[in-house]
């Protein structure tokens, strides 16, 4: 039974080509020969596509073969590839077990959420970026404005409405409102993590059969940089999710190279890019936009893309993303444009801002660490990427990832999430390489190169959780040392197994390192750095000293966002000599119910002004710590009016 050809199912739209027809490519297999995986749920098993058949399919030709050689000449041609490559061993029992429709999107889920969850509740938010975030969309409940974007009194213009519309949800789906916790705002970037995952596994079925598929969707789902991201409240997790769903819907409008609209996909590819406009503005539209332009200039084609009905898409995507931005424009009288564009976007663009600049390649380098275990079984496959380079699959790949790599690398403003929409296309091309069996047929120097490349993060995270709290002055977590230490037991294992060129056997183990690692640090060794968790201590620390619920508070010298959103809205930041004031107001409020904090480089300002006005303030505790942003230590006291004020 010949597998046929289903745009936007799921399913691959590459078949293998008769034996006797010939192929551009003479390249080994994107799935190796005799290996079989279902074409979808419920149908029987045929023969897996291969990157030499990727090169006959698509653009400039006529399409897929569905019609078939008989099963004795389609094997015929499936052992050609595989012959030239040399001999590869039998696949790995797991791939042969999970590789299949109906069950490798499940595998990955149960991953990704073993690799995500960890820290969703422990670990508080992280300043500065996260908490501005969550406290906006905060506001957004506690007024009833949906439009505007706040940050207490000061506007906060720079990302459009998106992720703050999507926590807001959180917050009234799950029936907590403005008093929600933190990891109710972080649901949406959890759900964009999972769903990046299988999204990866939908997009390169697009053009290869489940095992390349699952591989890729684990070495996603792996990567440093996603876990962290799919931690935080905030836009990256989401718009990488818009990212590869677009990516997906454009990867079969491009293999579709049809004249007529696919209208189906066509509402998917466009849908997606209005989505990713709302949460973090051009972002989406550049990385998508310069893939489409690459596909067009690679193939030295255009009409593929009408696929898209580009007539009809682009009205849908401004129908979509027009309301708001009207909406914003007409309530800020312009402002959030001038903020959001001529300084937060066209900023980052010229100059390094808040001290991130640095200099061309840093993306590069920084994807050792944040895509790891990527570059290592990226580096086995590379030879083999090169030699299918006329392929679709990788034409598609360079297509995503080269053009807005480049720009990235040319931007000033360099943050390692910048390049995370770009990694699926690195896992998808590794993927097909490393299940036709790059790995086997790497020479002995990519080989030891591969494994230091797996050992690097490992090392560099055990050494981080013991020497780090050291240096904060608490003791390593016991815990976290321990099962970060397991992580580089089996991260060795992994390595051990790409020496011998066994990288399908080395995955899982690099998959198990990173869990065992996530455990770690999010669930012990994070959370037990408690110097460093300022804002939690100086919550708790007011809650006990107050002799009210709800204290009002004012803070000289510590204003992180963290702390306004922990603590309330309603949370006065103010210099020194404006705390002793504040204590002073209000004679009728309780003793202990107005609490100034006050950091230790503020006290002399804040006493000589209590002194002027005759207060005499009642120190009731003292917070200490080590600002994460920075470095620099604090020392906070909090202070009451004391009996010479009532």
């Amino acid at each position: 039974m010949s597998d046929q050809q289903s745009q936007g199912s799921g399913q691959s739209p590459v078949q293998p080509v008769p034996a006797q027809a010939p192929a551009r490519d003479a390249t080994p297999s994107a799935a190796p020969a005799g290996e079989t995986a279902a074409s979808s749920p419920g149908q029987p098993a045929g023969p897996v596509p291969h990157t030499a058949d990727l090169a006959t399919s698509g653009p400039g030709t006529s399409g897929p073969d569905t019609s078939g050689p008989d099963r004795a000449s389609r094997d015929a041609a499936a052992a050609a590839p595989a012959a030239a490559a040399g001999s590869m061993g039998p696949k790995p029992w797991w791939l042969r077990l999970f590789a299949h429709d109906a069950i490798a999107p499940l595998l990955l889920l149960l991953a990704a959420l073993v690799l995500f969850v960890p820290g969703q509740w422990t670990v508080p938010p992280l300043d500065r970026d996260e908490p501005r975030f969550t406290q906006a969309s905060k506001q957004m409940l506690e007024t009833g404005n949906f439009v505007d974007i706040r940050l207490q009194d000061e506007p906060r213009y720079k990302k459009p409405i998106g992720i703050y519309w999507l926590q807001v949800l959180s917050a009234k789906a799950t029936g907590y409102g403005a008093e929600a916790p933190l990891w109710v705002y972080r649901l949406p970037s959890l759900l964009a993590g999972l769903s990046v995952v299988l999204l990866t596994y939908w997009t390169a079925r697009a053009f290869a059969a489940p095992p390349v598929a699952l591989v890729a969707g684990l070495l996603v789902a792996a990567a440093l940089i996603v876990g962290v991201e799919a931690r935080l409240g905030k836009t990256d997790a989401t718009l990488f999710a818009m990212t590869v769903l677009a990516q997906g819907a454009l990867a079969r409008l491009f293999l579709a190279d049809s004249r007529e609209p696919r209208w189906g996909l066509a509402l998917v590819f466009w849908t997606a890019l209005a989505g990713g406009v709302l949460i973090k503005g051009p972002v989406i539209l550049m990385v998508v936009g310069l893939t489409v332009a690459a596909l067009m200039l690679l193939t030295r084609r255009l009409a593929w893309f009408r696929a898209a009905a580009p007539l009809f898409g682009l009205p849908w995507m401004l129908l979509l993303i027009l309301p708001w931005f009207v909406a914003i424009w007409i309530a800020t009288d312009g402002s959030f444009f001038q903020e959001a564009v001529g300084r937060d976007l066209l900023g980052k663009v010229a100059e390094g801002q808040e001290s991130h600049g640095a200099p061309p390649l840093t993306h590069l380098a920084a994807m050792l660490a944040v895509f790891w275990p990527l570059p290592a079984f990226l580096l086995l496959a590379a030879p083999r990427i090169w030699a299918s380079r006329h392929s679709k699959l990788v034409l598609f790949a360079a297509a995503w990832f080269v053009p807005s790599w480049i720009v990235f690398e040319l931007v000033a403003t360099k943050l390692p999430h910048y390049t995370m929409p770009l990694l699926p296309a690195l896992a998808i091309a590794a993927a097909a390489a490393l299940v036709d069996g790059a790995g086997e047929t790497a020479g002995r120097g990519l080989r030891y190169a591969a494994a230091g490349l797996l050992l690097l993060l490992p090392v560099a995270i055990l050494g981080a959780v013991i020497i780090a709290p050291i240096t904060l002055g608490v003791w390593p977590s016991p815990p976290g040392v321990v099962l970060c230490g397991f992580a580089l037991v089996l991260a060795g294992w992994a390595a051990s197994c790409l020496l011998k060129g066994a990288a399908l056997q080395a995955l899982p183990r690099a998959i198990a390192a990173m869990m065992v690692m996530t455990g770690g640090v999010w669930g012990f060794s994070g959370p037990a750095l408690e110097t460093i968790w300022v804002s939690p201590r100086l919550a708790a620390a007011i809650d006990q000293t107050a002799t009210c619920p709800t204290p009002e508070v004012a803070s000289s010298g510590f204003s992180e966002p963290s702390f306004v959103f922990l603590q309330g809205t309603e949370t006065r930041l103010v210099p020194g000599e404006a705390a002793a004031t504040f204590l002073k107001e209000s004679p009728s409020v309780p003793d202990a119910c107005r609490i100034a904090v006050v950091e230790k480089r503020q006290e002399e300002a804040f006493l000589a002004a209590a002194a002027t006005l005759g207060l005499v303030p009642d120190l009731r505790g003292r917070v200490e710590g080590v600002n994460i942003n920075g470095g620099r230590k604090l020392d906070l006291g909090l202070y009451v009016a004391g009996s010479a004020a009532q």
